[in-house]
């Protein structure tokens, strides 16, 4: 079992920048794939990024290329979501989630243990 604790969000302005911490415990992430997803109409959860085990390929959705950038240390079995220009639309609650595979795409069910969220609300 993988549990995942998400920290970071907050209630922040149009524009400005946060990053998200997800610990893992139980097991070390470095035998897992990782990624964010965040509430979507009609979906319980869209993609948003994702990271390989060893940090060497990543995949976004397009609505945060560019400003969104997920990372990795798998020495203090942490990933990371760093947000950039953040917008109102970005406002949701973010999920981290843990696949066990080298690299997993952007299907929910192609992950296996989930974090309780980390609320981020975007203020214009």
């Amino acid at each position: 079992q993988v549990q995942l604790v998400e920290s970071g969000g907050g209630l922040v302005q149009t524009g400005v920048s946060l990053r998200l911490s997800c610990a893992a415990s139980g097991r070390f992430i470095v035998s897992y794939a990782m990624a964010w997803f965040r509430p979507a109409p009609g979906k319980e959860r869209e993609f948003v990024a994702t990271i390989s085990r060893g940090g060497g390929s990543t995949n976004y959705a397009d609505s945060v290329k560019g400003r969104f950038t997920i990372s990795r240390d798998n020495a203090k079995n942490t990933v990371y979501l760093q947000m950039n220009s953040l917008k109102p639309g970005d406002t949701a609650v973010y999920y981290c989630a843990a696949a066990p595979a080298q690299y997993a795409g952007v299907r929910e069910d192609q992950y296996n243990y989930w974090g309780q969220g980390t609320q981020v609300t975007v203020s214009s």
